[in-house]
C-alpha cells in the first residue's frame, strides 16, 4: 500500500466521521451495494438496522458488523409495519431516524427480455421491490426522520436510483419504469418534506461490481465496473453534504 493511498483511507475515514451516532435504516443490506453501506456505516460509528429476506444471510452480517438485522421483504407490504416496529426497537428506539436507505432492488424478470415478453406479475414484482416497498417503509418512518430532523441536522431519505431511470434501454423494461418513478416520487417527496427538514435523495451509484449485475449481464468484464465500497462512500458523502455536517 503507498502513502498516498494511506492518506486517501485516512481522509475518507475523517470525511465519514460526520456519520458517528447517526441512527440508519438500509434495505437490501447484505449483498453489493447495501453490504457495503453497512459495513461503511458501522465503522464510521452509526447505529445500524438493515432488512434482507435471508435470514442466513441476515445472521451473518449482523454478526460480522454489530448491525441490527431484521428478516423481511420489504416488497411485501405487510412485512412493512413489523420492518417499522422492529426499527423502533432498535437503532429508533429514541423515537427519531437519521437516515433511511432504500437500496433493496429487483430487477424483474430474469433473463432480462423486452416488454411485449414481460408478464404482467413481474412487472408488478419489480414495482413492488423499486416503488411500492420505498414509499410504504418512507411513510412508516416518516415521523422518526421528522423527529431526528428536529433534533438537530435535517435527516435524509436515500432512494438508490440507476441510469435506467432516466435512459431507456431495451429490455431492461420493469427494472427502468419502476426506478424512473422511483426517481419521480423522490422529487415530490422532497418538495412536500422540505418544511420538515427532510431531505430526500434519488442518486444512481453507477455501474457496479454487484450481484444484481452479474445477475443482469452475465460474464460481464468485472474490472471495468465500479466497486461497491467505493459507492457507498460516495453516496454517504452525499449525504453528509445533505445534512450541512461536515465535521473534522
Amino acid at each position: 500500500m503507498t502513502s498516498t493511498n494511506v492518506e486517501e483511507m485516512d481522509n475518507e475515514a475523517t470525511e465519514l466521521r460526520a456519520l458517528a451516532g447517526l441512527r440508519v435504516v438500509v434495505t437490501g443490506g447484505t449483498s453489493g451495494l447495501g453490504l457495503a453501506l453497512v459495513r461503511a456505516l458501522r465503522a464510521s460509528g452509526a447505529e445500524v438496522a438493515f432488512v434482507a429476506r435471508t435470514r442466513e444471510r441476515v445472521i451473518a452480517v449482523a454478526e460480522e458488523t454489530g448491525a441490527i438485522g431484521i428478516v423481511a421483504d420489504v416488497a411485501d407490504k405487510d412485512d412493512i409495519h413489523r420492518i417499522a416496529l422492529q426499527v423502533g426497537a432498535s437503532v429508533g428506539a429514541s423515537g427519531a431516524i437519521d437516515l433511511l436507505v432504500n437500496n433493496a432492488s429487483s430487477l424483474g424478470p430474469v433473463p432480462l427480455r423486452p416488454l411485449g415478453d414481460t408478464d404482467c406479475e413481474d412487472l408488478e414484482a419489480a414495482l413492488a421491490a423499486n416503488l411500492l416497498g420505498p414509499f410504504r417503509l418512507t411513510k412508516a418512518l416518516l415521523g422518526p426522520l421528522a423527529a431526528a430532523a428536529r433534533e438537530s441536522a435535517p435527516s435524509v431519505v436515500l432512494n438508490v436510483s440507476s441510469d435506467a431511470a432516466t435512459s431507456a434501454y431495451a429490455e431492461w423494461g420493469a427494472y427502468g419504469a419502476s426506478k424512473a418513478a422511483l426517481a419521480h416520487l423522490s422529487a415530490i417527496w422532497s418538495l412536500e418534506l422540505a418544511g420538515e427538514r427532510v431531505r430526500v435523495l434519488s442518486l444512481d451509484p453507477g455501474d457496479m461490481d454487484t450481484p444484481l449485475h452479474e445477475l443482469a449481464l452475465p460474464g460481464s468484464d468485472r474490472a471495468s465496473l465500479k466497486r461497491p465500497v467505493d459507492a457507498a462512500r460516495a453516496l454517504l458523502r452525499a449525504v453528509i453534504a445533505a445534512r450541512g455536517e461536515v465535521r473534522s
